[in-house]
C-alpha cells in the first residue's frame, strides 16, 4: 500500500491519543507495568496488502484475542456439533470473567468469555502433536497440556504467517494469580463441561494467552478470517471456510463481552479485544484491522483502540449494517 495510507493511520492514532482515560490491567504484573504511551494500528487486506503505523513492532501477549482463533481450530478439529455440546453460542451480557453457565445445560454461554474459552481450549485435538518443550516443569503442565500447546501455537502461527512464541515468564506470572480462572475451571468441572483437570485446563489456557504478537501479526490473523480461513499473505488454508464464518458470527455477537451490543450498534465490525490492549476487527471478504493501546475501559477493552475503530468505521463506512458501505481496499487505494 502507498505511504500516504500509513500517514492516514498515523492521523487516526494521533486523534485517539487525546483520550487518556482508562486504566492498565493491574491484576497481572506484566500488564500493570506496561508503557501507557504505546500505540499502534494495522490493516491487512484479503488480497495480501498490509499497512501499519505507530509502535507496530512492539510485542505483547495476545490474551483474549486468542479466543476466536482457538475456537476456529477446535471447530475444525472436532466439528461444530461436538463443540456446541460443550460451549454455547449466545451473548452473556456479563463481564468476561463472570462465574456463570447457561441455565439447564451447564455449558458456558459462548467461547469469547473466560468460561467458554477455557472449555474451548481443552477441546482442541492434541493427539497427533509432540509435546512443546517450553516453560517451567510443573505438575499442571502435563504431556497433554504441552501437546495441546503445540497444536495451538502451530495454528496461531499459521494464522499470523510466521512462527510465534510464548512469553513463558508472563505465563508463570499470570498463572500464579489465576484464582478466578481456577474457580471458573472448577465450576466447569463440577457441571461436566470440562473433561480435564481444572489446573491443567487453566495452565494450558494461560500459556495460550501468553503468545507474543505484534499489531501487524493480529491484523494478518484477522485478515485470514476475513479471507475465509486462508492466509492472504502466503495463500495457505489455516481453517475451513465454515469455521471462519462461524467464528465471525460469534465475534459479532459476543466478542466485546458485555459491550458487544453497543459495539455492534455503533461500530458494526465483528471484533475481539484483549486485556493487554489489543483489538481486532474483521470485515468479511475485505480486511482485518488491529489496534494496540494498553489503557482499558470498564469492560476490559482498550479505550484508545475503541476510538480508533470508531473513527475507521465512520470514515470508511465499515459498519456491517450500513447500506452505504464501500469497498475498503478501493477506498484505501484512492487515499494512496
Amino acid at each position: 500500500m502507498h505511504e500516504s495510507i500509513n500517514t492516514y493511520l498515523r492521523e487516526v492514532l494521533k486523534e485517539s491519543s487525546a483520550d487518556v482515560s482508562g486504566k492498565l490491567a493491574a491484576y497481572i504484573p506484566r500488564l500493570r507495568d506496561a508503557d501507557e504511551k504505546l500505540q499502534a494500528l494495522a490493516m491487512a487486506t484479503a488480497d495480501g496488502q498490509e499497512c501499519s503505523a505507530g509502535d507496530d513492532e512492539h510485542l505483547f501477549t495476545i490474551q483474549s484475542i486468542s479466543k476466536p482463533f482457538v475456537y476456529a481450530l477446535a471447530l475444525d478439529d472436532i466439528g461444530l456439533d461436538r463443540v456446541r455440546e460443550m460451549v454455547g453460542m449466545e451473548p452473556s451480557g456479563e463481564a468476561f470473567n463472570e462465574l456463570s453457565l447457561e441455565g439447564g445445560t451447564g455449558r458456558p454461554l459462548n467461547p469469547m468469555i473466560n468460561a467458554g474459552a477455557i472449555a474451548t481450549h481443552h477441546l482442541v485435538d492434541h493427539t497427533s502433536h509432540e509435546e512443546h518443550p517450553g516453560g517451567r516443569q510443573s505438575e499442571s503442565r502435563t504431556s497433554e497440556v504441552r501437546s495441546r500447546t503445540t497444536r495451538i501455537l502451530d495454528g496461531m502461527s499459521a494464522f499470523a504467517g510466521r512462527p510465534l512464541e510464548i512469553d513463558w515468564d508472563a505465563a508463570e506470572e499470570e498463572y500464579s494469580t489465576a484464582y478466578r480462572n481456577m474457580a471458573i475451571a472448577h465450576m466447569l468441572k463440577s457441571h461436566g463441561s470440562l473433561e480435564t483437570e481444572p489446573d491443567e485446563a487453566v495452565r494450558g489456557y494461560i500459556d495460550q494467552c501468553s503468545i507474543l504478537v505484534t499489531v501487524k501479526d493480529i491484523a494478518r490473523m484477522a485478515a485470514t478470517l476475513a479471507n475465509n480461513g486462508i492466509n492472504p499473505e502466503n495463500g495457505l488454508r489455516v481453517v475451513s471456510a465454515e469455521s471462519a464464518r462461524t467464528t465471525l458470527g460469534i465475534m459479532a455477537t459476543c466478542g466485546m463481552y458485555d459491550a458487544s451490543g453497543r459495539w455492534l450498534t455503533q461500530i458494526g465490525i465483528p471484533a475481539k479485544s484483549g486485556i493487554s490492549g489489543g483489538i481486532i476487527g474483521v470485515l468479511p471478504g475485505q480486511v482485518g484491522i488491529a489496534s494496540f493501546a494498553p489503557r482499558l475501559n470498564e469492560e476490559g477493552s482498550s479505550v484508545q483502540g475503541v476510538a480508533m475503530f470508531q473513527h475507521l468505521s465512520n470514515e470508511l463506512s465499515l459498519h456491517l449494517m450500513s447500506s452505504e458501505r464501500i469497498n475498503v481496499i478501493e477506498e484505501l487505494e484512492r487515499r494512496g
